[in-house]
């Protein structure tokens, strides 16, 4: 009894497990009963269903059978049996600082000419059946998903990130179709915000995002840019806002600058450019493509094209000055003018500037029919304010050296060559030169260019020719010539202070007897000068003297005379009184005596003996000395003649 009970109790305790284990596997099997890890998503299928199958679309939201809108977070969850299947899925995420690109399997069609499906409508993925019974879009959607943990039911979408993707496959050629899709957008780095920084690098500061719409409608005839509509849209990371906006699809003219930047890469591409640069000298001129007409301002006198206001189509007035600008390359070109002096050389391989390469040197032919190369150098400046003039009348700096700098300088030293031989073209290089600074400054001006200055290099013979270098040679042994002239004049200079070299050495060593013959020169020199100096002052003394007694004795003879006109007058007057009184003999006596006392004051005076030292031979008796004589001629004289005379002289 006791063996039979116990082994009925066990019987009866394995058959109730069996049934639990058969009632476990049953429930199990029916889908009654289905956990949900809290990490994961549960999409309900419907296994069948008195409504039927789905009819249209791929999700059932009327109770039919398939794939249901809504999912199921994570827990247990309870079904009929034997009509649900719940397909376990992880939730989608995406990491820090990437993007997420949503696909919608089912939804409305997109219309033509439309990429992307548009979210203006409906842009919020968690709800399944609003997102399709508010006319979601099928394919591609404009927003993307930013970082974080999203719940949708990826039986409608299909989320790619960088990680993996996120679907509910239905089959492999739509898995293929969205492999593909993810290295399109691995190929446009598209999983990653543009992020452009202030540091050095590939993607430095210098750079700026060019963006590319590739939704939304076209651009306008002749625009080859879709214009700008603001900032509604931020920097084109809501496709919605763009579009409501205005935007067009196509290359954008606004740019990107430093930041960073969740873009779709599917609504917009980027292109990664260089800033444009005005370094310090030069001015940009900018040649716009885009933009309205202008109007043209740049003034009745100039006919060479139109200038226009910044902004517009066309040269712009105003050039942009030396800095570092965000230009959008495809928007316009910026014509790099100089404003800083800039030389051009006609010269085979040398340069002065990087608008010479093309400049050789100029072939001359001078009057006498050589035909030397001339190199030169021109120094040209522009004025930055006439620089959108020279942009729009010649396209650029190149353009004007080739097309006319280039023809007007080498027109005029081939017509000056031709007034000229080659030796006269060499010998008056420094003429030429100054002409050539003043004639050409003025056509200079006619080119909205100021002329700085030419150098003239030496004109050299072309390949082969020998006849200039003959001329040369000509001229060198002329040079030569004249040199040596020179030389033998400065050697003869170079002996003649060799002699007076020696001569001073000579002096040098005789300098002591020198000094002292020097001193006694000197000595001699000084006695000499005191005698002449005191032979000088005594005949000045003398002088003195003589003249003194000049003046003395013309005072004393003229005071004498005075006297003796006085004595003679009075003895004038007496006398003519005696010989009035004595008339007749007496009056003869009384001029007798008279005369006789003259003579005797002559002889007085002159000292003159009366009885001379030596007798001349005379008559006898002692009658033929001088006195007998006088006494002889006196007696001769009237006396009436003397009184006569005497009156007369008084």
């Amino acid at each position: 009894m006791y063996d039979f009970f116990n082994t009925g109790w066990v019987f009866a305790v394995l058959g109730e497990l069996s049934i639990a284990a058969l009632i476990a596997l049953v429930v199990l099997r029916s889908g009654m009963i289905r956990y949900v890890p809290n990490d994961s998503i549960g999409v309900v299928e419907r296994l069948w269903s008195s409504k039927g199958s789905v009819k249209s679309g791929l999700l059932a939201g009327q109770g039919e059978a398939g794939l249901l809108p809504e999912v199921r977070r994570g827990g247990f969850h309870f079904f009929a049996p034997f009509q649900y299947r719940v397909h376990i899925r992880p939730m989608i995420a995406v990491t820090q600082g990437k993007i997420g690109y949503v696909f919608a399997r089912d939804g409305i069609d997109l219309p033509a000419g439309q990429t992307l499906a548009d979210n203006s409508r409906i842009d919020d993925f968690r709800d399944a059946r609003a997102f399709l019974e508010r006319g979601g879009q099928k394919g591609p959607q404009r927003k993307v998903l930013r970082e974080g943990t999203h719940i949708l039911n990826p039986a409608l979408f299909v989320v790619v990130t960088e990680d993996q993707i996120y679907s509910l496959s239905l089959g492999k050629q739509e898995s293929d179709y969205y492999g593909q899709m993810r290295a399109l957008l691995d190929e446009r780095s598209a999983f990653s915000p543009i992020v452009i920084k202030e540091t050095t690098g590939t993607h430095g500061s210098d750079q700026i995002a060019v963006v590319t719409v590739q939704d939304g409608p076209g651009l306008m005839k002749d625009e080859l840019l879709a214009p700008d509509v603001g900032d509604s849209h931020h920097a084109f990371q809501e496709p919605e806002a763009f579009l409501a906006a205005g935007g067009r699809r196509g290359r954008q003219e606004r740019v990107l600058v430093e930041g960073t930047y969740y873009i779709n890469r599917l609504f917009a591409t980027v292109e990664l450019l260089t800033k444009t640069v005005i370094p310090v000298g030069f001015v940009g001129v900018v040649v716009s493509y885009t933009g309205r007409k202008g109007d043209d301002v740049s003034g009745s006198d100039y006919s060479h094209g139109e200038l226009v206001e910044n902004g517009n189509r066309g040269v712009w007035r105003e050039p942009m000055m030396p800095g570092k600008y965000a230009f959008n390359p495809y928007a316009g070109k910026i014509e790099l003018v100089p404003t800083t002096n800039f030389v051009l050389m006609w010269k085979s391989g040398e340069s002065g500037s990087s608008f010479d390469s093309n400049l050789r040197e100029i072939t001359l032919i001078t009057k006498d029919a050589f035909e030397p190369l001339l190199p030169l150098s021109v120094v040209v400046h522009i004025d930055y304010r006439k620089a959108p003039m020279v942009v729009q009348r010649f396209g650029n700096v190149g353009q004007l050296v080739d097309q006319t700098i280039d023809p007007m300088v080498s027109s005029y030293f081939k017509n000056v060559s031709q007034t000229r031989t080659f030796i006269e073209l060499i010998q008056s290089r420094s003429e030429l030169q100054a002409n050539a600074s003043l004639e050409m400054r003025e056509r200079f001006k006619a080119y909205s260019l100021e002329f700085e200055e030419v150098l003239i290099g030496t004109p050299k013979p072309q390949a082969g020719d020998t006849q200039i270098e003959n001329i040369m040679a000509q001229l060198r042994e002329r040079q030569i010539a004249r040199e040596q002239v020179e030389t033998f004049a400065q050697r003869q200079v170079a002996a003649d202070k060799q002699r007076e070299l020696n001569e001073a050495e000579q002096r040098a060593s005789k300098q002591k007897e020198l000094t002292a013959s020097l001193v006694d020169v000197s000595i001699k020199e000084n006695q000499g000068a005191a005698s002449v100096k005191a032979a000088e002052k005594r005949r000045q003394e003398i002088e003195a003297l003589a003249q003194a007694e000049k003046f003395r004795q013309e005072l004393e003879g003229a005071g004498r005379a005075s006297a003796i006109k006085a004595v003679g007058e009075a003895e004038a007057s007496a006398i003519k009184a005696k010989a009035e009184a004595l008339e007749g003999e007496g009056a003869d006596k009384q001029v007798m005596q008279a005369v006789m006392m003259r003579i005797a004051e002559a002889l007085e005076t002159s000292r003159v003996p009366l009885v001379p030292q030596i007798q001349v031979g005379g008559g006898s008796g002692g009658e033929g000395n001088a006195l007998s004589t006088w006494l002889a001629l006196m007696s001769s004289i009237k006396a009436s003649e003397l009184v006569k005379s005497v009156d007369e002289h008084a």
